[in-house]
């Protein structure tokens, strides 16, 4: 049986640079760089954000953009701050989707791997309310 989430790994043509994404916009902490052991087929370098572990691998860039993404749940009144953090880097930020009310909030943007992130305001349980509140009234 599945207990929890293990982790994270994101592969990336530029440990530094990823570092550097997750220090600024997420506060994530290193706490562990390979440097030139060979514990791992690649450098990498580990990160906590909260209780979540990140890796991060040296790797090949993706080719291209997807949809395939990873959303962070953040607090509504800091949207901004997260915002500012983002463009302060230089990352490319994506117009926002159009929403149903009630699906709360949510800043995209893609690194220079192609990885796409989501800062998000909202819940799972928001967003069924929200859905269930909609079709019902579509009915």
């Amino acid at each position: 049986m599945i207990e929890d989430l293990s982790h994270i790994t994101f592969v990336t043509s530029d440990l530094d640079r990823m570092s550097d994404i997750l220090e600024t916009v997420f506060g994530a902490k290193e706490v562990y760089a390979s440097d030139d052991l060979p514990f791992s087929h690649a450098p990498e370098k580990f990160f906590t954000i909260g209780d979540l572990w990140i890796a991060i691998m040296e790797g090949k860039s993706l080719n291209e953009r997807t949809c395939n993404h990873v959303a962070f749940k953040i607090r509504d009144e800091d949207i901004d701050i997260y915002l500012e953090r983002i463009l302060a880097l230089g990352l490319d930020v994506m117009p926002p989707r159009p929403r149903v009310d009630g699906e709360e909030r949510s800043i995209y943007f893609h690194d220079a791997d192609n990885h796409l992130f989501e800062l998000h305001t909202g819940t799972l349980a928001g967003r069924l309310e929200t859905y269930s509140r909609l079709k019902e009234a579509a009915e």
